[in-house]
C-alpha cells in the first residue's frame, strides 16, 4: 500500500525530499518495499494543492519552477486548491506529515501547532524543524505516542547524518556520558578559513555568504544559537534529560582573532565551536562555545561546513560520526530516513 504524504511548506528541504522520491522511487520500492504517494502540499507563498489519488510530484516541481506557484498545476477532476496548511493537516487522506514550514525558531511556531494537529488527527510527522523539538520534546513526543503516530526528526540536529538514530539504535545498550560535537558548518568553515587560509573572520564570513554557507543576517549561526537548539534536543532525546535552552550557556566565535588562530596552532591545537553536553553528579552540564581542541581530538580534524559527533560510551568508548549537517539533498534525506523507518514498522506490525 502507498504511504500518502502531505507537504507542510515546500521549500528547499521540501523539494529536495520530493526529488529524492522521484530519483530513488524504483529502488526504494525494490529494496524496502516502501511507494509515497504526495497527497498535498501547502506552501504561505507557493500555494495549496490537494488531490486524495495522488499528485503528479514531477509535474509539480515543473510547475513550480515554471510559475512560482503549485497552485498552477493542472486542473483535474478532484483537485482541490487554498487549503491552509491546518486543513491540508486535518482534512486530507495523508498518513504523514511532512513539517518543513517556515518556522520561529524562538517559539517553535507554527511547527508546534502543527505537530499537535496531525498527531490529534492520528497522522504522524516527520520534520527538520529544530524549535519544535527543542521546545516541546515532553508535551509533544506525549502527544505521538497517546495517539500512536510515529514523529521522527533525525534532520534536527545534522541533516541527513544519523546523529539520533546511531545512538538509538547502533548504540544500544551502551551508556552515553558526553556528546560533543561541531554542530553548526558556517562557524566551522570560518574558522577553518582562518586557519588555513591566514584571512580574517570578516572576510571569512563574507566568502561563507557568497558560498550559501552563511545567512545574510548569520547571528544564528556565529553566535551559537543554532548549536544551542540542537545540544538541547540531543539532551532530551538522546540522555532523556529534559534540559531547556535557556539552560545553556552560549558563545559564538565573532571575537576570535587570527593572533588567537596562530596562537592555537604553535601550541598542535584548533580553535572548534564546540556543543558539550556530560553527566556529572546525576545532573546534565551543557554549553557551547569556542574551544582550543588537540590534534589527536577527532574533532580536531573536522575541515569545512562538514558536523561532526562524538559520544562517550561506557562499553564502547568514544565514537565520532561526521558527514553533512546541510544542504539540500542531505536534509531531504533525513526525511526519508523516518519515512523508512514508520514504513520498516509497519511491515513488521502486519507480519
Amino acid at each position: 500500500m502507498s504511504h500518502k504524504l502531505a507537504f507542510i511548506g515546500f521549500g528547499v528541504v521540501g523539494q529536495g525530499l520530493a526529488e529524492i522520491l522521484l530519483e530513488k522511487k524504483k529502488e526504494l520500492k525494490q529494496k524496502e518495499g516502501f511507494e509515497a504517494t504526495v497527497v498535498a502540499i501547502s506552501d504561505l507563498m507557493k500555494g495549496s494543492i490537494y488531490h486524495p489519488n495522488g499528485l503528479d510530484i514531477d509535474l509539480v516541481l515543473k510547475t513550480l519552477k515554471e510559475t512560482g506557484n503549485v497552485e498552477n498545476y493542472p486542473k483535474v477532476p478532484g483537485l482541490v486548491t487554498g487549503w491552509d496548511s491546518f486543513k491540508t493537516i486535518k482534512e486530507t487522506n495523508a498518513d504523514t506529515i511532512i513539517e518543513v514550514s517556515y518556522t520561529d525558531v524562538k517559539t517553535g511556531q507554527p511547527a508546534i501547532d502543527h505537530c499537535k494537529a496531525a498527531f490529534e488527527s492520528g497522522k504522524n510527522v516527520v520534520m527538520t524543524n529544530k524549535g519544535p523539538v527543542a521546545l516541546a520534546y515532553k508535551e509533544l513526543s506525549e502527544l505521538a505516542k497517546k495517539h500512536g503516530v510515529y514523529w521522527g526528526f533525525e534532520g534536527t540536529v545534522m541533516s541527513g547524518t544519523p546523529s539520533l538514530r546511531m545512538p538509538v539504535e547502533a548504540l544500544a545498550g551502551n551508556e552515553i556520558n558526553e556528546i560533543r560535537g561541531i554542530f553548526n558548518g558556517t562557524t566551522n568553515y570560518i574558522l577553518t578559513k582562518m586557519e588555513k587560509e591566514g584571512i580574517s573572520y570578516e572576510e571569512a564570513l563574507k566568502e561563507a555568504q557568497q558560498l550559501g554557507y552563511a545567512e545574510a543576517d548569520p547571528t544564528s549561526d556565529v553566535e551559537g544559537y543554532d548549536a544551542r537548539y540542537k545540544v538541547v534536543i540531543l539532551a532530551n532525546y538522546i540522555m532523556g534529560v529534559p534540559l531547556k535552552v535557556e539552560d545553556v550557556p552560549c558563545k559564538g566565535i565573532t571575537d576570535i582573532t587570527l593572533k588567537e588562530i596562530k596562537e592555537a596552532k604553535d601550541e598542535g591545537k584548533r580553535w572548534k565551536l564546540l556543543a558539550k553536553i556530560k553527566k556529572e553528579n546525576n545532573r546534565i552540564v551543557a554549553s557551547v562555545a569556542p574551544e582550543k581542541v588537540d590534534l589527536v581530538d577527532p574533532l580536531a580534524s573536522i575541515d569545512g561546513a562538514v558536523n561532526a559527533i562524538t559520544y562517550e560510551c561506557d562499553l564502547l568508548g568514544p565514537v565520532t560520526l561526521s558527514g553533512a549537517g546541510a544542504g539540500k539533498k542531505e536534509t531531504g534525506f533525513s526525511l526519508l530516513i523516518d519515512l523508512i523507518h514508520i514504513n520498516r514498522k509497519q511491515k513488521l506490525i502486519t507480519v
